[in-house]
């Protein structure tokens, strides 16, 4: 199984986790930027990924200062959407969401709507280069009190490819009910958003995600498990929240690596993904960060196989799993699905 070929889709990775090493120090040098710890590409991608993977949230958050610092043009704005798409054609992923925060990119004088512009161009370059299909999901920070603009500036730009709305930052201190109205924004305007709710926090904050903000899907969510009764690795009772996350197929966005390198979970072996899987919940596999965890969506698969035996079979079904939760319109996720995603997998079946 060949798994650099197969059609993948990625829901869950931040714009600013994911700059190549290279791009980093070269626009650090473009704007004068001093802070980076080394100008070698491959040690300053060692820092990155020692720093990121020291089990804390907020230390995996640290290195997130010096890529957003060197994000505050237009050019490398642009540049670092371009090779995300670059980096998705590479890795076999056939539709990829990426997520950011505007605000972290305004220190230098653009204003929210450039800082968008020209990320949305940068993707609009990259898929007429690469083929690969895109959305931009715009996030508001949670230990900021501007999530309301963050939210109306998603809106704004809705026909112009930013496909939903995302909560993100540190958990712990932060709850999502107080970013509830950039949320009721989001659903008046019949506009879709995915919450981080479950990772460093636990069942209160997927609580609150789901029914105080109205999230469609759920980032990590590892920490559902605190609704649930586990015997010897199975699910065998859940409680109310897990029943309704189940029973309305909502996605959560599962992340083997960041997960383990932010303390989300202790090991990869513990990780409740399969254990979600087996039970029939909507899980999909992401990167989040790909520079900050070293990782791809090879990687991630390779890690699915290595530490859980998933299959082709079962990375089909993961697949369409994640192109049905997507953010895009129903015919374009059908499109997907029925041109690319099963025949990619059909010629896949073919050289077993």
């Amino acid at each position: 199984m060949n798994l650099a070929t197969l059609p993948k889709v990625l829901l869950h990775e931040h714009l600013d986790g994911g700059l190549r090493p290279k791009t980093v120090i070269d626009l650090a040098l473009d704007i004068g930027y001093a802070g980076l710890p080394t100008h070698d590409p491959a040690e300053l991608a060692a820092w990155f990924h020692r720093g990121a993977q020291r089990g804390s949230l907020p230390l995996y958050l640290e290195g997130f200062a010096h890529t957003c610092a060197v994000m505050q043009t237009r050019a490398a704005l642009e540049r670092v959407a371009f090779e995300f798409i670059e980096d998705m054609h590479a890795d076999g992923v056939v539709y990829a969401e990426a997520r950011f925060a505007p605000v972290f990119h305004v220190k230098k004088g653009l204003t929210g709507d450039a800082v968008i512009g020209a990320v949305l161009d940068g993707l609009r370059r990259g898929e007429e280069k690469y083929g690969v299909k895109w959305g931009l999901i715009i996030c508001g920070m949670r230990h900021r009190t501007d999530s309301l603009e963050a939210a109306e500036l998603a809106i704004n730009f809705r026909h112009h490819g930013v496909v939903g709305f995302d909560l993100a930052g540190e958990e712990a201190g932060y709850p999502p009910k107080a970013h509830a109205e950039a949320f009721h924004a989001i659903q008046q305007a019949n506009f879709n958003s995915t919450l981080h709710a479950g990772e460093a926090f636990g069942v209160a904050s997927i609580w609150q995600a789901l029914q105080l903000c109205g999230a469609h899907r759920l980032g990590h969510a590892t920490r559902l498990t605190d609704d649930m009764t586990i015997v010897d690795g199975k699910i065998v009772k859940l409680g109310t929240l897990a029943q309704y996350v189940l029973d309305h197929r909502i996605p959560l966005e599962m992340c083997l690596s960041s997960n383990v390198h932010t303390g989300s979970v202790r090991a990869l072996a513990e990780h409740p993904f399969k254990m979600y899987y087996d039970h029939g919940f909507r899980v999909t596999l992401n990167t989040d960060d790909r520079l900050m965890s070293d990782t791809s969506m090879t990687k991630e698969f390779q890690v699915a196989v290595d530490t859980f035996g998933l299959t082709l079979a079962d990375f089909e079904k993961i697949t369409l799993n994640s192109i049905k939760s997507a953010f895009i319109h129903f015919d374009e996720r059908l499109r997907l699905i029925y041109d690319v995603i099963k025949p990619g997998y059909a010629k896949a079946r073919e050289g077993l």
